[in-house]
């Protein structure tokens, strides 16, 4: 009895459990005295890096691998004194055949490859004339904020175009326009009737959700936003609300990235 009495006294029987806390892993980076920079360095791609810079190389290597596996062929065909018809019962001019088809490809390849190159994206000037035409009933602070926002827009994006649709009025077209028609030095007026009958219009409002068109040449509804310069690359359609839309002109292909769109979303 005493034994067991000292056993349950030195070994209790629901000893207290410890819990371990699991603590996320932490990279540590700090600045030494010297002001160098201590913590972990990005990974540099040296081989992307490499191929970017020797654009022109690389797409022409199958080529020059191509000629070099020919003109191979051809020499040990010649050195080794092997009749240059072909024989099928031949193992070496069954592998020549397999090396000579190899080689065509590969220059074939290069040959693409040299035809076939991404399209460079580059700046434009938009083709028309600046305007900065404000509804007069609007009163001073909401024109101090469309200013705002056209100033913001324009300064950190693309955004050469701006044009403001609401509860069917054009209270706001800034920046550049196409010229008019009827008078070759002015910007032409928005047809804010025929604008709301197009289809870009009413998709956007029916939906609710932001429209981006990345490449607006490959869009017909481009037809439905003639007051942009000709040469506008590329549209947002942002509505506000369900009483009118925001139209946001471009001078890049895809020049407005993902963050750029949530700005709009967000103003």
């Amino acid at each position: 009895m005493e034994a067991g009495t000292l056993l349950r006294s030195a070994v209790p029987l629901s000893p207290t459990r410890r819990r371990f806390v699991s603590r996320p892993n932490s990279v540590r980076a700090s600045l030494s005295p010297r002001g160098g920079y201590q913590g972990p360095r990005p990974k540099r791609e040296w081989v992307a890096d490499w191929v970017s810079k020797n654009d022109d190389f690389v797409r022409s290597l199958p080529i020059y691998v191509g000629g070099a596996s020919l003109f191979a062929v051809l020499f040990n065909r010649t050195v080794s004194g092997i009749a240059p018809v072909a024989d099928a019962s031949s193992s070496q001019s069954r592998a020549d055949l397999l090396t000579l088809g190899l080689a065509v490809t590969n220059i074939l390849n290069g040959l693409v490859w040299l035809s076939i190159r991404p399209k460079s994206i580059s700046v434009v000037n938009p083709n028309g004339v600046e305007c900065q035409r404000i509804y007069h009933d609007l009163p001073d602070p909401v024109i101090s904020e469309l200013i705002w926002a056209w100033e913001s827009l324009s300064d950190v994006t693309c955004c050469r175009s701006l044009v403001v649709i609401y509860d069917g009025i054009c209270i706001l077209q800034i920046g550049f326009a196409d010229i008019s028609n009827s008078n070759g030095s002015e910007p032409m007026v928005v047809d804010t009737d025929k604008l709301m009958k197009g289809s870009l219009y009413n998709g956007v409002l029916k939906s609710g959700s932001q429209s981006y068109l990345a490449n607006l040449a490959l869009y017909p509804g481009k037809s439905e936003l003639p007051f942009l310069p000709s040469n506008t690359q590329a549209v947002i359609l942002q509505p506000l609300g369900d009483k009118g839309i925001a139209i946001v002109g471009g001078d890049t292909i895809r020049g407005f990235t993902s963050s750029d769109q949530c700005k709009k979303e967000f103003e």
